[in-house]
C-alpha cells in the first residue's frame, strides 16, 4: 500500500491550494485519514482529521480556512487551503490508518510530502 499527495505549490498571502493524497495497492479498509504538516525545524504537526464516516477535526491554526474531506470510492483525502498565509508554509503529508490484509491490524502509512509556499 502507499500513498501518492500532490498539488502543493506556490501561492500568494490569501490564496488557495487543493492537496489531493490516494492510496494504491491491495488493502481491505481505510479508517482515519490526516494530513500533517513540517516546517523547517518544526516537529511535524496536525493539521486535519477525517474519519471513514466524516467525522472532522482541525487544528486552531487552520480552523475556518481549511477544510478536509475524503472520498471512499477512490481511497482519497483532500485538503482545500484558503487564506493562505506564510506561516502554513511547510510541507504537507497525508496520513491514512488501513488495513492491508483479513484479519490483520491497522497500520500507519504516510505520503510522501508536498510542498506548500506562501508568499508575502
Amino acid at each position: 500500500v502507499q500513498l501518492q499527495a500532490s498539488g502543493g505549490g506556490l501561492v500568494q498571502t490569501g490564496g488557495s491550494l487543493r492537496l489531493s493524497c490516494a492510496a494504491s495497492g491491495s488493502l481491505v479498509s481505510i479508517n482515519d485519514m490526516a494530513w500533517y504538516r513540517q516546517s523547517p525545524g518544526k516537529e511535524r504537526d496536525l493539521v486535519a482529521t477525517i474519519s471513514n464516516g466524516g467525522i472532522t477535526n482541525y487544528a486552531d491554526s487552520v480552523l475556518g480556512r481549511f477544510f478536509i474531506s475524503r472520498d471512499n470510492t477512490k481511497r482519497a483525502t483532500f485538503l482545500q487551503m484558503n487564506s493562505l498565509k506564510p506561516d502554513d508554509t511547510a510541507v504537507y503529508f497525508c496520513y491514512a490508518r488501513i488495513r492491508a490484509r483479513w484479519g490483520r491490524d491497522t497500520n500507519d502509512y504516510w505520503g510522501q510530502g508536498t510542498q506548500v509556499t506562501v508568499s508575502s
